[in-house]
């Protein structure tokens, strides 16, 4: 059975850059910048507040762990006021050690490892969207475990230390995204795949994206009458059916075009056009330069 979540993170690549130790105590608070790349964290101990741009405070206890696919803007401190330090993420250095906040020394009142990595391809802005802007998952020891592992691989020296913890980076994409599958979930995949019928649907794409499917075929699919299917996917996906496969079939198509050596006749095929001029006008329109030039551009 085709898994539309697995595809996604597949062609979303992540690799892992940095993981380190978080604490802070007394009075403190940071607010970071917008920073693009994914930011993640597990509370070890203790408690601390986080404010994320665009969605309401949260208090983070010991066992929570967060996800922010695009890392917005964010501000975390402690419970006593304070005057936000601020921090741009893109211009700092990577720290060699933990990282303190507000009281140098003494006990920590929170302690949390965090990290960020990448998704190594250029469709990241048109695929993160389909994830939820915010994760706040409690009480799942499997992901706290995860992020002890990427912390541990991060700092050794290991042989096969990148593969390691891209599987890692990988493995805590998946579980914190079906994790927090729900019904409550904002717009994007995870609440389509959330919803029975919907799903059915999205598995149907994934799984055979060059078949010319109809809004009709996959209402059929999903138990479901042309309007009811179609109103439905549309708020709950966030795109209307065929948006979504045309978004679903070129991120595809891009990445065949970088990475496999394959003519483009044989792409056209495999995303469900019947030639490759056919397929270079609807490419061009979508994406803004032919496949061609794409494929030429992705080799420099």
């Amino acid at each position: 059975m085709s898994d539309p979540l697995t595809q996604v993170i597949e062609l979303l690549r992540p690799r892992a850059i940095f993981s380190k130790g978080i604490s802070g105590a007394g009075r403190w608070a940071v607010r970071y910048s917008a920073f693009g790349h994914p930011g993640f964290c597990a509370v070890l101990e203790g408690r601390c507040r986080l404010m994320v741009d665009g969605e309401e405070p949260a208090t983070l206890e010991q066992g929570d762990f967060v996800l922010l696919p695009a890392t917005p803007a964010f501000t975390m401190a402690g419970f006593e006021p304070a005057i936000p330090a601020l921090v741009d993420p893109v211009a700092m250095p990577v720290p060699s050690e933990e990282v303190r906040h507000g009281r140098a020394d003494g006990p920590p009142d929170v302690q949390l490892l965090g990290g960020y990595f990448a998704f190594d391809t250029p469709d990241a802005e048109q695929l993160v969207p389909l994830l939820p802007s915010m994760i706040h998952i409690r009480g799942i020891e499997r992901l706290t475990t995860l992020v002890r592992l990427v912390a541990e691989e991060a700092q050794a020296e290991n042989v096969g230390r990148e593969l390691v913890l891209t599987r890692l980076v990988e493995i805590l994409l998946v579980e914190a995204l079906r994790t927090s599958r729900d019904k409550d979930t904002p717009p994007g995949l995870l609440r389509g795949l959330s919803d029975q019928r919907v799903a059915k649907a999205l598995r149907d794409m994934h799984a055979d994206p060059r078949r010319a499917w109809t809004v009709v075929e996959l209402a059929d699919a999903a138990g479901m009458s042309r309007s009811s299917f179609f109103d439905r996917f549309t708020r709950v996906v966030g795109l209307r059916p065929m948006e979504y496969l045309m978004a679903w079939r070129m991120a595809l198509a891009k990445d065949m075009l970088r990475h496999e050596d394959m003519a483009l006749d044989e792409v056209a095929r495999r995303v469900g056009y019947g030639s490759a001029s056919t397929f270079s006008t609807a490419f061009s329109r979508h994406v803004g330069q032919p496949p061609g030039r794409y494929a030429r551009a992705a080799l420099n």
